[in-house]
């Protein structure tokens, strides 16, 4: 059993140089041997990996300091005056790492959008990732154009891309006038909620999960949704894996992910050589919140290992 005052969080904002305040969740020893750092996903919040930073915090035989954060414009962060891009979310990230974890070796988590900052981070900073990082765990994410509709991809998810891409389109040119509409349909109602079950769950969505997940997602400002979709759509950041490909990789994937699908995450596994994929049957989109065990016990193995004897 953990100290009390490592078992819960404490709060701390860090600040970017274009004025975005971006809320972080600090919880364990700040002499632990390895930190633990966690992006989450598009329209989401840090508190999506609320049950890993609990069993990190509890993991027997290795003090784990876990670091979450609200990405700019999600949860209790501010939005800034910055394009919303790939970029940005490694800057962001590495911003975090600079005021949260500046010293010894970490475990970068990311789902879903959040893995895509990792992505952007190791490719801007390479040195970085070489002598910091020490594993990197990927959820229900891909590196590339995760709306492609070229002639390679089957006319259904073609037509079913491009269709949100203008429904997007449409979004971003009356934000405020959107937001006063979706107040109209609170993420407590049925509807909504049965919305959230089908897009972001799998086959044994718990009922609170899907709640907590469709209270998220009403709570995130259609300017940020639609300003960071347009960088999921359309940006590939393949051509910066190569900065995680000396690094030990996990990479979980949801059977029945609607959002991003199986093929992503298995490119990804391909495209780095010491990464290892795992297929959740039956799991959706949403991995930290329908797998918490499975999602933790892959990043408590990669803290283990870090906080070990390092080579060199």
């Amino acid at each position: 059993m953990p100290p009390l005052r490592h078992a819960v969080d404490r709060a701390r904002i860090v600040e970017t140089p274009d004025g975005a305040e971006l809320r972080a969740h600090i919880r364990g020893p700040a002499d632990a041997p390895v930190t633990a750092v966690l992006a989450h996903g598009w329209a989401l919040a840090s508190d999506t990996w609320r049950p890993q930073a609990a069993r990190l915090a509890a993991e027997p035989g290795v003090a784990v300091r876990t670091v979450r954060w609200d990405q700019r414009g999600h949860g209790g962060s501010t939005l800034g005056s910055r394009p919303l891009n790939s970029a940005v979310l490694g800057d962001d990230l590495m911003r975090v790492l600079e005021a949260c974890a500046p010293e010894g070796p970490v475990v970068l988590g990311g789902h879903s959008m959040g893995g895509r900052a990792v992505i952007a981070l190791a490719a801007a900073h390479p040195g970085f990732a070489a002598e910091r990082v020490s594993g990197v765990l990927l959820a229900a994410t891909g590196a590339g154009r995760l709306e492609a509709t070229g002639p390679g991809r089957p006319l259904g998810a073609r037509a079913g891309a491009a269709a949100r891409r203008s429904a997007m389109r449409a979004l971003r040119l009356a934000p405020e006038a959107v937001d006063r509409l979706r107040r109209l349909l609170p993420p407590h109602t049925g509807a909504y909620r049965a919305a959230v079950r089908r897009t972001a769950f799998g086959t044994a969505a718990d009922p609170l999960h899907v709640r907590e997940c469709a209270e998220l997602i009403h709570g995130t400002p259609t300017r940020v949704v639609a300003g960071f979709y347009a960088s999921l759509a359309d940006q590939d950041l393949s051509a910066g894996l190569g900065a995680l490909g000396g690094l030990p990789v996990r990479v979980l994937a949801g059977g029945r992910d609607r959002l991003v699908g199986p093929r992503h995450p298995r490119e990804l596994a391909r495209a780095l050589p010491h990464a290892r994929l795992r297929v959740l049957a039956g799991c959706g989109h949403m991995l930290p919140l329908e797998a918490p065990e499975a999602v933790g016990e892959e990043l408590a193995a990669l803290c283990r290992a870090a906080a070990g004897p390092r080579e060199g």
